[in-house]
């Protein structure tokens, strides 16, 4: 048992042994004055907002105990996110400094220390963008995004992020499009690239992720991002989009990773008018992340200008 675990049963057990003696007092309270009617009520009364306060009281510790440790546990891996890559490049630095190495080998330590680099970017970008995002809504810069292109887009990208074969990352777009919705495409491209680097990160060995973009309704666009990795317990689905929550799945080493990353998927998504939710049949029956946003009408689409992001067309 965990130390918050053991900090909510305490304070659980002492509730209940308070409220346990309040319901106590009260029943005596009622056999005293049972032919008084005025002290009657006002001792029910007064017991009732009592253990009511205790409740109330409680309920507010053990979320109060819940938020301290999750803010903890941000800390920690925020901690480890950012010393990783820091050490890693401080000691090719110094390799490169203190010995003669050659071109074939310096340049290896180079793209290390980018993809270190990278990394490092990522996870700052990724806490400033949720410290922004937790306060006061900003206003969107909307323009007509083709979600179709933004998808190949952030598949390219996370290719070459986590250093993947062309087909580890499959894209399919059905026929029923445009896809376009109104909206900032770099908030966009925020979402999907949080969603391809989770799935990557909990597929495990054997990268397979398929991403798809159709639109089930007239009115809506809808991009699922499927992998076959670890899953998700049944009763983590609901908890998963809450900041600094990170999922654990029994026999599964930490995976690293802020606990920010689904936070900041929801919530950008909800600004757009749209929302996300996640499927899994399980542990180790991997998972499923659909992004359903308002579409354009086709009338206007055709009228307007589309922002489209350049990109190659990646189908496997």
């Amino acid at each position: 048992m965990t130390r918050r675990q053991k900090a909510i049963a305490f304070f659980v057990a002492l509730c209940v042994l308070l409220v346990a003696a309040a319901v106590s007092l009260n029943i005596g309270w009622i056999f005293i004055n049972a032919r008084r009617v005025a002290p009657l009520v006002l001792g029910v009364v007064s017991f009732a907002l009592i253990i009511a306060g205790l409740i109330v009281y409680t309920v507010f510790l053990v979320l109060e105990i819940k938020r301290n440790e999750d803010h903890q546990t941000f800390i920690n891996a925020v901690t480890h996110e950012l010393k990783t890559p820091i050490a890693s490049m401080r000691l090719y630095l110094q390799t490169l400094q203190s010995r003669d190495i050659d071109e074939p080998r310096r340049r290896e330590f180079y793209d290390i220390m980018l993809a270190d680099a990278e990394r490092l970017h990522h996870t700052v970008d990724q806490v400033l963008k949720a410290g922004v995002l937790s306060q006061k809504p900003q206003a969107l810069a909307r323009a007509p995004v083709d979600i179709a292109a933004v998808a190949r887009e952030c598949v390219q990208l996370a290719l070459v992020r986590h250093h993947l074969p062309a087909d580890a990352i499959a894209v399919e777009v059905h026929d029923d499009g445009p896809f376009v919705v109104n909206g900032d495409g770099d908030g966009l491209r925020t979402v999907l690239g949080n969603l391809l680097d989770n799935a990557v990160k909990y597929s495990g060995g054997g990268v397979r992720v398929e991403v798809s973009v159709a639109a089930p309704t007239p009115r809506t666009v809808w991009v699922r991002v499927r992998d076959r990795g670890v899953g998700i317990p049944r009763k983590q689905l609901k908890r998963i989009f809450n900041r600094f929550y990170r999922v654990e799945v029994r026999g599964i080493r930490q995976i690293s990773g802020t606990g920010l990353g689904l936070y900041i998927v929801r919530t950008i998504t909800k600004a757009h008018g749209g929302r996300v939710f996640a499927q899994s049949e399980g542990e180790g029956r991997g998972a499923t992340f659909t992004v359903e946003l308002p579409r354009l009408a086709a009338a206007a689409d055709a009228a307007k200008p589309v922002y489209r992001l350049r990109s190659k067309r990646i189908v496997s």
